[in-house]
């Protein structure tokens, strides 16, 4: 039996890629893993490489989904965005971070909220 905030996960992340669609990402790649962890999506956006993590939430005792994606998180989201880029030989590629923050109801109400640049790229901190 899948855990609920797998299933919480898991919804929330196909209604992020239905969204990032309809915006003209064109996703290409869903839970990219590697040694350093994983990335919900990877999409193209115009002329950028597109990391994106998805938090999803069912209420806000927590505060907003996009406050569980602490620096920590983002230190190792940069890592294996890295791995990405040298894997598949983009070295050149413009990229970014972005998070996409969704909020269910138990009505099956949604509220989602793309927020692009969240964070930025610092290679010189991160080469591994």
């Amino acid at each position: 039996m899948v855990a609920e905030h797998l299933e919480t996960g898991r919804k929330g992340e196909g209604l992020a890629q239905d969204f990032l669609r309809k915006k003209g990402y064109k996703i290409v790649a869903t839970n990219y893993r590697c040694p350093f962890g994983e990335i919900d999506l990877i999409a193209q956006d115009k002329e950028s490489m597109v990391f994106i993590e998805v938090k999803t939430r069912t209420n806000e005792d927590f505060g907003p989904p996009q406050l569980a994606v602490t620096a920590r998180k983002q230190k190792q989201l940069i890592k294996v965005a890295l791995n990405y880029l040298k894997r598949n030989h983009l070295h050149q590629q413009d990229c970014r971070f972005d998070i996409v923050a969704i909020n269910l109801t138990q009505e099956g109400a949604k509220r989602i909220e793309l927020i692009k640049n969240a964070f930025s790229l610092d290679q010189t901190k991160y080469f591994y």
